[in-house]
């Protein structure tokens, strides 16, 4: 069984009754929409957030979801779904998981409004359910994305990340909404207890570990799916580019510098940044750090009780840093 069905186990039933839930709140009285969504929801990935959601509110309950577990999860995905769209805009991006994006089917105007819909419907259904503590754990996690994105891009201009910038960068971009999941997940169970904050920083780990685990996929081979270099050409400052940049001579680093800016669309010459990477020790250092956000991630899960639903989160902790894609 492959690892992600393997994490599902436990809480199928729920994912199935969650797809359902979760189309039901995208509906509108506009067919045009209609026929848009219907087109994200026959596209969707893993759908390792909900995932997150249930399995965290089992674990603390003792197995035990509810209609608000259902609805967090539900505004999770919607948020989720809304930020995809409108990336896809800003990247000019004409895929997404291997189809065709909204906008390179629908043009930029509609995609932007179907992000606009995706994230008011979110709102409205924490606020017409009286949900106003799931709807502060969303909005946080909406603002730091927002900003988590645009203090990369004010950074990539200079060029002078350091590793505490770095780490507060992927912190908001991609482990907040995450951290976000599990604590709504604990949240809409055990609402007002120490739950919360100990399963948002699970959720935290877990991004962070993520992320650094994707940033070091931009140095494996071209097998892995995500072409080699990338972020180099996008003049992403990433964990291995960073320890390297900190780590070497001077005359080194205005080579490296002057590479990530001047010459990052030459092919040969990003080449060769990754390969100074490797030779110095920047993938090292990353995948120890990627390990040590785990391993704390699993002794957070160690607090708890042995269940089906811990195995799955502690598979969960382990299938984000031994992917290969």
């Amino acid at each position: 069984m492959k690892p992600v069905a393997r994490i599902k186990q436990p809480i199928y039933t729920e994912m199935e009754l969650f797809e359902k839930k979760f189309y039901e709140s995208m509906s509108s009285k506009v067919s045009l929409l209609n026929r848009i969504t219907y087109y994200i929801v026959n596209r969707k990935g893993k759908q390792m957030r909900p995932m997150f959601v249930f399995l965290v509110a089992k674990m603390v309950s003792g197995g035990k979801v509810n209609e608000r577990t259902y609805r967090g999860a539900s505004v999770i995905e919607l948020i989720h779904t809304a930020t995809l769209v409108h990336d896809d805009v800003v990247d000019d991006s004409n895929r997404r998981r291997g189809f065709f994006s909204l906008n390179a089917l629908w043009k930029n105007k509609i995609a932007v409004l179907v992000g606009d819909y995706l994230l008011s419907k979110g709102l409205l259904l924490s606020i017409d359910n009286d949900d106003f503590d799931l709807l502060k754990i969303i909005s946080v996690a909406v603002r730091e994305m927002s900003e988590g994105e645009l203090l990369q891009i004010e950074k990539a201009r200079r060029l002078d990340i350091t590793e505490a910038v770095y780490y507060e960068i992927i912190r908001q971009k991609t482990a907040t909404l995450i951290a976000a999941c599990c604590a709504l997940g604990a949240c809409s169970v055990k609402p007002d207890s120490g739950e919360t904050e100990k399963m948002r920083r699970f959720g935290e780990l877990i991004g962070m570990a993520f992320q650094i685990k994707d940033d070091l996929f931009d140095y494996g081979d071209e097998r892995i799916g995500k072409p080699t270099g990338i972020d180099i050409k996008e003049q992403k400052m990433t964990l291995p580019l960073i320890y390297t940049l900190n780590n070497c001579s001077e005359q080194d680093k205005r080579w490296l510098i002057n590479s990530v800016k001047n010459h990052n669309k030459n092919m040969a010459r990003v080449k060769e940044v990754i390969a100074f990477v490797k030779q110095n020790g920047g993938l090292e250092y990353a995948e120890q750090k990627m390990k040590a956000f785990q391993q704390e991630a699993l002794q957070l899960l160690d607090t708890y009780p042995p269940s089906e639903y811990k195995d799955s989160l502690e598979l969960m902790v382990n299938y984000v840093i031994d992917r290969k894609k």
